[in-house]
Parts: structure tokens; sequence; C-alpha cells
């Protein structure tokens, strides 16, 4: 019961403390606007180059656009602990480790799903597409796998990043390689080899692909491979963040560098 209220109270209370700094009114901008337009920008220069349809382009990069605040925003709830010095209070506590991160992965992956979702609606509606209630609740689900994955591969960043002095500038470059190796804009047959490859062990690759197949019509079974990998990715990714936090908390309580910045 200690370790749920950990999770889901502490989870909460470090995603409220990321708007100490900043307005919360930023989420507008960067997590509604600017999905939006990037639909808009890379549908209309598909619809200009004559390639792949509407459909395309707006599920490819409401998925992707998930990346955004699962990378930056796990990154952030572990990282900022250190910038505002209670990084050592946190660790000294007795209160279980995995209840700790999961809890602040949570609110991200919640924010994350919304931002797509959004992206997606409101995309769909403003390219004249059609939205159905039962294409859109399979496509949140291959969505929530995504974020899932995305997430995963934000605490091997937030781990990363205990030893960085911006965690903002990986999260950023990490977002742009999501972009280019998922596929959200170009089919990925026609990547380069490496970069397709590289997809294939990175996340939304296959989240974007099982939501393409569901927005043509496809049900849960044509998909399940997909969704499958991804969620393998995600855990994958997410046990190696827990594991490189555990290792980097150790080694820096040995140097005494927990809370330099």
């Amino acid at each position: 019961m200690n370790s749920l209220r950990i999770l889901v109270i502490g989870g909460l209370t470090t995603y409220r403390a990321l708007f100490n700094w900043v307005s919360p009114w930023i989420l507008v901008p960067s997590l509604l606007v600017m999905p939006l337009a990037q639909i808009l920008l890379f549908s209309y220069i598909g619809r200009s180059a004559g390639i792949e349809s509407d459909t395309f382009f707006v599920v490819g990069n409401a998925v992707q656009y998930s990346a955004l605040p699962c990378l930056l925003g796990t990154a952030s709830t572990v990282v900022g602990e250190r910038l505002q010095r209670t990084l050592g209070i946190v660790l000294a506590s007795p209160a279980p480790r995995l209840a700790l991160v999961i809890g602040r992965t949570l609110p991200v992956m919640l924010n994350g799903l919304a931002v797509s979702v959004f992206g997606l609606v409101a995309g769909s509606v403003l390219l004249g597409l059609p939205v159905r209630p039962a294409t859109l609740g399979l496509a949140t689900l291959a969505i929530a796998v995504s974020v899932f994955g995305c997430t995963g591969l934000g605490l091997v960043s937030a781990a990363v990043g205990l030893r960085l002095r911006d965690i903002a500038v990986l999260s950023t470059i990490l977002f742009g390689i999501l972009l280019l190796c998922s596929g959200a804009d170009i089919p990925r047959p026609a990547l380069p080899g490496w970069l397709a490859a590289a997809g294939d062990w990175l996340p939304l690759a296959h989240g974007i692909a099982a939501a393409r197949s569901v927005a043509a019509g496809g049900g849960i079974g044509g998909v399940g491979g997909d969704l499958a990998a991804e969620a393998l990715l995600g855990l994958g990714y997410g046990m190696a963040g827990v594991l490189m936090l555990r290792l980097l908390e150790r080694r820096s309580r040995s140097a005494g560098a927990l809370d330099l910045t």
C-alpha cells in the first residue's frame, strides 16, 4: 500500500513540480500547436510531392510526436531532482526505487497519449479525414503501446542525463532520430537500409505501423505482432534505464557527485 501511494501521489507531485519554473500554458504551443503544425507541414509536403496519403502523414506524425513529452518529461522528472538539489534526499529515503521510477513515468505517459490522440483527431478534422470511433479506439491502443516504448527510452535518457548538464539537448536529438527512423514521414522501405534497421530496434516504428494498419481498416489481430514488438522494446529500454539509474546512483554516492550540475 505504501508503494502504491508513492507511485501515484509521488508521481503526480513530481510531475506538478515541473511547472514550478515554467507556466503550464507552455503546454499549449509546445504540445498542442507544434504537433498539429508538424502534421499539417508534412501532409501538405506529401500532397505537393504526390506521395502517400494524408492519412499516412497524420497517423505517422501524431504517433511520433508523443516522443517529445515522453522523452523530455521522463528525463526532466528525474534530472530535475538533481538540479533542485533534492536528489540526495530522495535517494536517502527508504522508498522503493521501482515505485519512485514508475510513479514518475505514469503522468508522462498520459501526457504523451493525450498529445498523440489530439494530433490524430485535430489533424484528421482539419484535413477532412473521417474520424470513426471504433478506428480511433484501436488507434489509441496502438498509441498507448508506442508511448510505453518511448517512455522506456526516456528512462535511459534520464539515466544518461544524471551525468549531463542539459538533458533537453539529448532529448531533442533522440526526438529527431526517432523522426527519421520510425517511418513517420518516409515509408520505411524507402529509407537507407541502416536507418530502417535502426528503426527496428527503436520505439515508434512498430507502433506507427500498427496505427496505420488500424486506420486503414485492419483489426487488432493483424497488428498483434507490431504491438508486441513495441511493448517488448519499451520493456527492454525501461529495464535498462532502471538498471542504469541504479548503477549511476551507486557510483555517484561513492564519488559524492549526486547533486553536482
